[in-house]
């Protein structure tokens, strides 16, 4: 009797796993998007631009019911207000995500650099980083492996930095379009900001471990 009536925590893990692998596959999808621009596939990178928007809808309920649970739950794993900062941190990544797809049909773009597929698969490779990373917090005793795939995170956001400022480069060096330079410039930033944003996910993960291991 006196279990039922304890305040539970909630599904809370769940939940975060349930966003971080949608987060992986936003990623894919992404990387699939510019390899099919790369290629001159529209019909391709539209179905991987719907792929997203339906993955970005699925995500925004998942932070829907967790902030929800939020208000609801006595007992949270760890503190209220850095669950409100990860799922958030973490909803942030699709948006941008989004972001970069819509920016695509945006400025009419139908062939992309081979830069930005590079930067997309970094970009891939750091939501996969995420959802590694996030599927190892429900336990406290994974603190060493949750803080290297923190570090790796930071290493990949790098890693996007230098591709960026080598796309810059030869952007303004080499297209003598400047329409052209406005739209792939935005295209180049808002990838980066995707690794920004997975960073700083991995900076709010990486402070729930330190201040509860």
């Amino acid at each position: 009797m006196f279990d039922r009536l304890m305040p539970k925590e909630g599904k809370y893990f769940d939940l975060f796993n349930a966003h971080a692998d949608l987060i992986a596959q936003g990623g894919t999808a992404l990387a699939n998007l510019i390899g099919a621009l790369v290629e001159s596939s529209a019909g391709s990178a539209q179905a991987y631009a719907n792929e997203i928007d339906e993955l970005e809808r699925k995500a925004d309920a998942i932070t829907h019911d967790t902030l929800a649970q939020l208000h609801t739950s006595f007992i949270t794993p760890f503190d209220r207000d850095e669950i409100h900062q990860l799922i958030n941190g973490m909803d942030d990544i699709l948006d941008i995500i989004q972001d970069v797809a819509e920016s695509m049909a945006l400025y009419d773009i139908h062939q992309a650099p081979p830069e930005a597929k590079a930067m997309a698969d970094v970009t891939e490779a750091c939501c996969a980083r995420v959802q590694s990373v996030v599927k190892l917090l429900h336990s406290m005793d994974n603190a060493p492996a949750i803080l290297k795939f923190c570090h790796e995170i930071g290493e990949l956001e790098s890693d996007a930095d230098r591709l960026l400022r080598g796309a810059m480069s030869k952007l303004f060096r080499e297209e003598p379009d400047v329409r052209q330079v406005v739209k792939l410039k935005e295209i180049y930033e808002l990838l980066e900001s995707v690794t920004d944003q997975c960073k700083d996910v991995a900076g709010t993960i990486e402070a729930i471990v330190l201040e509860n291991s």
